[in-house]
């Protein structure tokens, strides 16, 4: 079930995550909640997709600058920015992936990741 972003609230870094990935029309944003899973590497992934480098680039640098502006908070590592098929940016307890369509679908996250609560957002665009 896809919902909007009205009907679910998350942590605050997650919303504005989730915020800076609609900002640049972002697509399928699905959070995983990881909290409940025992040994996961932090709390919640955020994941979208974007149709190209340009736009994968632009969604990881509009998510940096939400979460800057509004939490004051900048991302512990960032990786991925070399060639923006897939880019990671880990805020310690949450991590966003912003990949191309087709990297996603490879190494399909959201397959190995399927026993977390999952919530798919709707696509605003």
């Amino acid at each position: 079930m896809k919902l909007s972003k009205d009907e679910v609230k998350f942590s605050p870094l997650v919303d504005s995550i989730v915020e800076g990935m609609e900002e640049v029309k972002g697509q399928n944003i699905t959070v995983f909640n990881l909290s409940e899973i025992e040994n996961s590497v932090c709390d919640f992934f955020v994941v979208c997709d974007g149709t190209s480098n340009t736009q994968v680039n632009a969604l990881s640098d509009s998510i940096e600058k939400t979460v800057r502006e509004s939490l004051g908070d900048k991302p512990w590592h960032v990786e991925g920015r070399d060639n923006s098929e897939w880019v990671l940016l880990d805020y310690v307890n949450v991590v966003a992936h912003v990949f191309q369509k087709s990297v996603r679908e490879f190494y399909d996250l959201d397959s190995l990741w399927s026993d977390a609560e999952v919530t798919v957002l709707e696509n605003k665009y």
